[in-house]
C-alpha cells in the first residue's frame, strides 16, 4: 500500500483530487473543495452499522458492515472508486477519522482493481481541524484591511480587484443583505468555512500577508464567518470607499436585478422570473418591522409595478425608483451610523480609483 498522506497543507496547495468515504449525510454536511462523495455505506448502511457497533461491538458491525456491502453493490462501488482513481492518479482518498472506512475501500481498490491509491492519515477530522487552524494562525500573523462603504458602493468590486482581495461574499455565494440570495444557494456552512481557510492557505503560500476584507456581518446569508477572523474585523483598519447615489443605484440594479433575473432564468427556465420576483417581495417582507407598515407598502407597490414592467418588455427603469427609496429612507441611515460609531479606524476615503490606488500602496509599504 502507498504511504498515507500526512502533509495536509501540500495537499489543499496542489489542489489533489479527494474521494471522500464518508456517508452522502455527512459529505453534505460539510466537505473540502473539489472532493467528490464516492461512499463505502449509503446513509442506511451506516445508520444500521452504526446500531450494531453500539449494541454488539466492532467486530459485529464489521460484518454486517460486509454483508450490506456485498456482491452488486460492492461491485458497483469498487468500480466507481477505481474509475475516479484511474482518472485522478494524483488523487487520494479519505473518511472520517482516516480508520476502517478508508482503509476498507484501499484494500478492495488494490485487490479487486490492481490499484494503488493513497488515503489521508487522520481522514477528514484532521484536515477539516487544520483548516481551521489556518484561518485562526491567519488572523494572528497577517495583516488585515476592511472596506467600507454604504450599501451599493462597489465593495466588493473593489475586493475583486485585488490579488489579496479575500472574497467572503463569493465564498458564501451570497450578496450578504436581505436581498443578497443567488438563485443557486449557499454552501453548508463548513464548506463556506473550508472554501475561506483554502483560499488564504493558497495567498499566504504566493507571499501575501496582508488581506482585505469586506465589511460583514456575522453572518452572510446562513453562513457564519469564523469568530476569530469576525472578532479581529470589529478592531481592524478600515478604508471608506464613497460612491454617489445615483452610482450605487445603477450597481444594485445591475447586481440584484438584471444580473440575479438572468441567474434564475438561467437555473430555472420559464420559471425564473416568478422565483425572482418571489424573491424580491420576500426580501422586502423582512424588512416590514424595520420599514414600518406605510413605507414597506409604499416602496412594495413600486416594487410591484417594476417587476410587472420588467416581465412584459424587459425593461428595469422602474426599479431605480425602489430602490432609491430604500437607500434614502432605510439602508443610509444606518450606515452613516456605523460610519461615525467606527471612524476612529477609518485610515482612507475615497471613491473606487482612490481606494484601489491607496491599498496597492498599503501592500507595497507592508
Amino acid at each position: 500500500m502507498p504511504e498515507d498522506i500526512v502533509s495536509y497543507r501540500e495537499l489543499f496547495l496542489a489542489g489533489r483530487p479527494m474521494m471522500d468515504m464518508r456517508a452522502p449525510v455527512e459529505f453534505a454536511n460539510g466537505a473540502f473543495p473539489g472532493a467528490v462523495n464516492l461512499p463505502l455505506m449509503t446513509d442506511s448502511e451506516r445508520e444500521q452499522v452504526g446500531l450494531r457497533y453500539k449494541q454488539q461491538g466492532q467486530e459485529a458491525a464489521i460484518v454486517l458492515g460486509h454483508q450490506l456491502v456485498s456482491g452488486q453493490a460492492k461491485a458497483a462501488r469498487i468500480q466507481a472508486w477505481a474509475d475516479f482513481a484511474r482518472a485522478n492518479p494524483d488523487g487520494c482518498l479519505y473518511c472520517f477519522r482516516g480508520g476502517l472506512r478508508s482503509r476498507i475501500a484501499q484494500q478492495w481498490l488494490k485487490e479487486e482493481a490492481g490499484i494503488d491509491y493513497p488515503r489521508v492519515a487522520g481522514g477528514y477530522k484532521a484536515m477539516r481541524g487544520f483548516l481551521i487552524d489556518t484561518v485562526e494562525q491567519a488572523v494572528v500573523e497577517c495583516d488585515f484591511v476592511v472596506v467600507g462603504g454604504m450599501t451599493g458602493a462597489g465593495k466588493t468590486d473593489v475586493v475583486l480587484q485585488l490579488r489579496n482581495g479575500v472574497d467572503l461574499e463569493g465564498h458564501a455565494n451570497h450578496r450578504g443583505s436581505s436581498f443578497g440570495k443567488r438563485a443557486t444557494g449557499q454552501p453548508s456552512g463548513i464548506d463556506f468555512e473550508n472554501r475561506l481557510a483554502v483560499d488564504m492557505l493558497n495567498k499566504r503560500a504566493q507571499g501575501i500577508e496582508q488581506f482585505v476584507l469586506e465589511d460583514e456581518s456575522r453572518l452572510i446569508g446562513r453562513c457564519a464567518l469564523p469568530l476569530p477572523l469576525y472578532q479581529g474585523m470589529q478592531a481592524f483598519p478600515l478604508v471608506w470607499l464613497e460612491e454617489e447615489l445615483n452610482g450605487r443605484i445603477e450597481r444594485i440594479l445591475r447586481d440584484y436585478v438584471i444580473a440575479l433575473a438572468a441567474e434564475y432564468a438561467a437555473m430555472h427556465g420559464a420559471a425564473g422570473q416568478a422565483l425572482f420576483e418571489e424573491h424580491l417581495q420576500q426580501a422586502l417582507s423582512r424588512l416590514l418591522k424595520r420599514l414600518g407598515g406605510e413605507r414597506h407598502q409604499r416602496i412594495s407597490a413600486i416594487l410591484t409595478a417594476a417587476l410587472a414592467e420588467q416581465a412584459r418588455s424587459g425593461e428595469v427603469a422602474l426599479h431605480r425608483d425602489w430602490i432609491g427609496i430604500l437607500l434614502r429612507e432605510y439602508y443610509d441611515p444606518i450606515y452613516r451610523y456605523q460610519r461615525d460609531s467606527k471612524s476612529e479606524r477609518i485610515e482612507f476615503a475615497g471613491d473606487q480609483t482612490a481606494v484601489l490606488a491607496y491599498l496597492g500602496a498599503r501592500v507595497r509599504r507592508g
